[in-house]
């Protein structure tokens, strides 16, 4: 710790800036669905995964590793570099919360290391095939994986319990609820918050404090297991939002399945040491099982905005990584100044933001139209809707009733008159 410099120490703080954005940008990946179903308050629901994270963070140092001593080459790589890339990383992460999309925060932060890396010391400095293999293939296989697994076992779940009240099942399935989502937060504890470990440990190999290859110090550990976790307590209430009600309506049965399946998913990609997208994983899941349940409906047009942020992720984040990279290169100024961009861009989406603030009390409000459109109905909607049904039995019995007159009151009798034997 004494051969931190000054701008080492700048870099670290910033890495942790980072992991407390990606903390609360990415609480919705564990505790949307559970928050939108009602299996837990929202301030209960974040303060779980919040202490999950943290423990998360102890279990394994096989992601850190891949963004330490795999994506960049560390030889040659300046500290600057890193911070430059984090900027890129926040801000990214800052706008795509401010429009409430779930984006990729792994992305970001990759996108912006390599943009900065390629200003600094061009292509040659970036490991194409650990991009392709440990980033670009899982981005695209994770998601897909997570959203079919969780399908098949929604229609598993309403199959079993096809004979069964609802009403009656729905307790046992929100305690599993519960269950599922803690162990994804516990997933993205050890996933995510090793990105910024890795991030760190890769500004400390830059700066000489650390040699190439070398693990994560327990002071780096630490610091970034205690920022991701409390970034998740503050909840990003507006992805939230838009992944437990903008992107399909969950009943506790789908909201288990989903978030089963994105918990087995990221655990078994935390063990390959495949740095994926939690967020794109959990949405993946949730799309699943909003298609899993009979009459379920997935709300595309949200989709389709998740996707094209999903894409332009890595380039935006590089470009904004790449401009930072040329500002830092420039000398002690050139830091400064980015500093003070990135002070005064996060500043600004802020203040946006605080136009239509959403919290925990309204976090499970239903989406509004000017949010999420409503989806136009496909042919085959269209045509069941326009076949009418033919009557009943009990139907056509009402219609006879309805058409024959009811007979006649019969008149009093006199009482004067006597009765006919």
């Amino acid at each position: 710790m004494e051969h931190i410099t000054l701008l080492l120490a700048i870099v670290v703080v910033t890495a942790l800036v980072f992991d407390f954005t990606n903390g609360f940008h990415d609480t919705a990946n564990a505790m949307a669905t559970t928050i939108s179903t009602g299996a837990l308050k929202p301030k209960a629901a974040v303060a779980m995964s919040a202490a999950l994270n943290l423990v998360g963070a102890f279990l394994s140092v096989e992601v850190a590793k891949t963004i330490s001593g795999g994506i960049i080459n560390e030889k040659g790589i300046r500290t600057e570099v890193i911070f430059a890339a984090l900027v890129g990383a926040i801000l990214w992460n800052l706008v795509t919360w401010l429009l409430g999309l779930p984006s990729s925060s792994s992305h970001a932060l990759f996108g912006g290391l390599i943009g900065a890396a390629v200003m600094s010391a061009g292509w040659s400095s970036v490991n194409g095939s650990t991009v392709v293999t440990k980033v670009l293939l899982p981005a695209v296989a994770a998601p897909i994986v997570a959203g079919v697994a969780s399908m098949l076992a929604t229609r598993l779940t309403y199959r079993i319990n096809r004979n069964t009240d609802e009403k009656a099942t729905a307790k046992g399935y929100r305690a599993g609820q519960i269950a599922s989502a803690g162990l994804v937060s516990l997933a993205h504890g050890t996933n995510d918050a090793q990105k910024t470990m890795g991030i760190i440990t890769l500004a400390l190999v830059t700066g000489g404090v650390l040699h190439p290859g070398a693990n994560p110090p327990m002071w780096v550990i630490v610091s970034a297991g205690m920022a991701i976790a409390m970034g998740t307590y503050l909840g990003g209430w507006r992805i939230i939002r838009t992944m437990g009600k903008g992107l399909t309506e969950l009943a506790p049965p789908q909201g288990f399945a989903a978030q089963s399946g994105a918990a087995t998913v990221i655990l078994a990609s935390s063990h390959l040491g495949f740095s994926l997208s939690t967020t794109q994983v959990c949405s993946g899941s949730v799309m699943g099982a909003g298609l899993g349940r009979k009459g379920g409906v997935v709300r595309w047009s949200t989709a389709t905005r998740m996707f094209i942020a999903w894409g332009l992720t890595l380039p935006a984040a590089g470009l904004v990584g790449a401009g930072a990279e040329f500002l830092t290169g420039q000398g002690t100024w050139g830091v400064v100044l980015v500093a003070i961009l990135l002070i005064a861009g996060s500043g600004f989406i802020w203040k946006l933001s605080r136009r239509q603030p959403v919290d925990h009390n309204d976090v499970t409000a239903t989406v509004t139209p000017a949010e999420s459109p409503a989806e136009p109905a496909g042919v085959v909607t269209t045509a069941i809707a326009a076949v009418t049904p033919p009557p009943t039995v009990a139907a056509v019995a009402a219609d006879l009733t309805a058409t024959i007159p009811a007979p006649a009151p019969a008149a009093p009798a006199d009482p004067a008159r006597p009765a006919t034997v």
